[in-house]
């Protein structure tokens, strides 16, 4: 698990350090960064959802910041930053829970490596919520 960490933690830091061009695209010395790192499809997967704006940021008047991708069956929520845990990011796909929790084949989903380039890009489609809204899309989330 400590060898997961670091490679987690190397990731985020390549990630961090990307450079992009005036028009939003990753530089040729960025992909080359993310190859080492990740698998072509993995990287496909999450640039093609960046392209296609499927990332939103959700934020609230008191600061909360959510992240929603928009993936091909269903919406899944990514946190990033997580703080004190060998985990940087989570999210709620499948492909994360077994992926990356339960066999540890992968350091992170398509969603989390999206919503980290959209980020770093700022291509995050920007949404501020409201109380209520967020407590109608948590009932929905949990089917209450």
């Amino acid at each position: 698990m400590l060898l997961h960490a670091e490679l987690l933690r190397l990731a985020d830091t390549v990630i961090d350090s990307l450079n992009f061009d005036s028009s939003k695209y990753l530089t040729e010395e960025s992909l080359h960064k993310l190859h080492d790192l990740f698998p072509d499809a993995l990287i496909l997967a999450a640039l093609d959802l960046v392209d296609q704006r499927k990332i939103t940021v959700n934020v609230t008047t008191w600061g909360l910041v959510e992240y929603e991708v928009l993936g091909s069956t269903a919406t899944h929520l990514v946190y990033t930053g997580i703080q004190k845990t060998l985990m940087s990011s989570y999210c709620t796909c499948p492909a994360f829970n077994f992926t990356v929790l339960e066999t540890g084949r992968s350091i992170m989903c398509k969603h989390v490596l999206a919503t980290r380039l959209a980020i770093r890009l700022g291509l995050c489609v920007k949404q501020h919520i409201s109380l209520d809204y967020l407590a109608t899309s948590v009932a929905h989330r949990h089917q209450l």
